[in-house]
Order: C-alpha cells, then structure tokens, then sequence
C-alpha cells in the first residue's frame, strides 16, 4: 500500500458548483488532521471493523514510513533532515515490531480489536472516501511548504486528480451517486440507486466498498438509518437548482437531509435541523 488518489464520482451542477468524491489512500497518523476539515465529508476504514490478523498482516509487509527524518526544533513544521536517517527508520520499524507482538499477545488474551487494532495505528495506511463541493481551504492549507510533509503529499495528489477530472453535467432533479454503475443507474430507482450509494460509501469501514451486491447494499443502508449511522448518506447528493447550502454542501443536498430526524434521531429535540 502507498498514497493514492482516484475521482469515484464528479458531478457539476447548472449553477456551476461542483461535487467529487474521492477515494484516498494515506497515513493513518494524520486522519485526525484530515477530520478537522468540516467542508469534508468523509468516512473511513475502522481499526474497530477489520481483523486484527488483516491489519497486522498490513502492518509487517507495507508499514507506513515517514517520507523524511526532519531535525528537531520549536514550532510545528521540522528542520532539516538528519545525518542519521537510516538509524531512525531502525527505530521506527522496531517500534513497529513491538506493536505486532504486543497486539499478537493481546489477542491472545482474548482482547477485541477495538483495542488491540490501536497499537498498529501509527504503522498503517488508511482509506477513507471523502466527498466536498469546496477543497479550496483545504488545499491552500496542506499544500504549503510548512504544512506536515505526509499530509502535503496527500493534498497534492487530491489537487491533481481533481484538475485531471472532467465532471459530469448534471441538471435538478439529477444525483450524484458514488460507486453506483452507469448500468445500475438506468435500472434503479432513484431512491434507491442513492441507498446503495450510501451503503457502498459505508462499506470503506470494511474495505469491501468495492463489492457489488444490490439486495445486501439496500439493506445495509435500511440499517443505517435505523441505528442513526447518517455519515455515510451524506456523499450522495441531489443537484439543486439555485446555490443553496445544505449541511457542508454548495448547490447539492446531501441524501441525509431527506432523511427524517437525521441530526437527531431519537427525536428528542424540538428545534430545527441545521447541519
């Protein structure tokens, strides 16, 4: 595994605002820096989902390494790399041989995943699909020379993919549907082309999102609105026809604003959804 980058879907709306939804492969370390960007939506691989065996497998054949040694000094942004690069990456992978063994003992002791996965977090890469209909910030911020260099490398492949991207036009009352085929599209409903979208978005948690099974997807997304699981129905979205904001979106409702209660759903408030 390494950094990657591909377009899952890119719509454009007649009032020129555009939605894409990636799907990104990156350091594990730097997630909680990607989750401050509120204009993302996003959701991820889950270190309580996956198997502890698929994770630690991960980790021993293609750990994550730092792509430079900088030099310690006051401030957020490292110097210059150190003479001793070689000797840090020594370290770095002996620390990431004590987490293998210290999750091996874990599990041996019948610990669950949610706790042993932990240890191997430094050391792994992530997937997450991300959807936005603004990247502006967040590529002004990350691709700057200061910012952290994973994450500038990161930000520099979604800033390429997204200029090497045509969108596609579309016009209200059409949606945009991630991972939902161009043959699926002319069959389904549209309600439920969205739900399957959804539960395809949902499924990165697993990494199966690639998988490809209609009754399985549809009651997957049934699921998740039951339990108040509503992140991943926010990448689907219909196009609007003014430049109205729903939640984090421009131009495009996400499908979790159609959903009753969806910022509250055991409907113990009186006030209005506005997120």
């Amino acid at each position: 595994m390494t950094y990657s980058v591909r377009v899952v879907a890119d719509s454009i709306g007649p009032h020129e605002i555009r939605i894409t939804t990636l799907e990104a492969t990156f350091p594990r370390f730097i997630l909680a820096e990607l989750n401050t960007h509120r204009m993302l939506s996003r959701n991820s691989a889950s270190s309580r989902a996956i198997p502890t065996t698929r994770l630690r497998s991960r980790v021993t054949a293609h750990p994550f390494m730092p792509i430079e040694w900088g030099s310690n000094r006051s401030g957020m942004s490292a110097g210059p790399e150190i003479p001793l690069a070689d000797k840090a990456a020594e370290i770095w992978l002996r620390a990431r041989n004590d987490a293998v063994e210290a999750s091996v003992q874990l599990l041996g002791l019948g610990v669950h995943k949610q706790i042993t996965n932990r240890l191997l977090e430094p050391f792994m890469w992530h997937t997450a699909v991300i959807t936005a209909t603004d990247w502006n910030n967040f590529l002004h911020l990350r691709t700057q020379a200061d910012a952290q260099p994973e994450f500038r490398k990161l930000a520099l492949l979604i800033e390429h993919e997204l200029d090497a991207s045509t969108p596609v036009r579309m016009h209200y009352p059409d949606w945009h549907l991630p991972y939902v085929e161009d043959e699926e599209k002319e069959t389904l409903a549209t309600m439920t082309a969205a739900s399957v979208s959804a539960a395809r978005c949902a499924r990165v948690s697993y990494l199966n999102q690639d998988r490809r099974d209609l009754a399985k997807d549809i009651e997957l997304a049934d699921r998740l609105i039951q339990n108040g699981h509503m992140s991943p129905f926010e990448h689907t979205a219909q196009c609007l026809p003014v430049p109205a904001r729903w939640g984090n979106f421009i131009g495009w409702k996400q499908y979790r604003k159609f959903i009753p209660n969806e910022a509250d759903p055991k409907g113990e408030h009186d006030g209005p959804d506005t997120d």
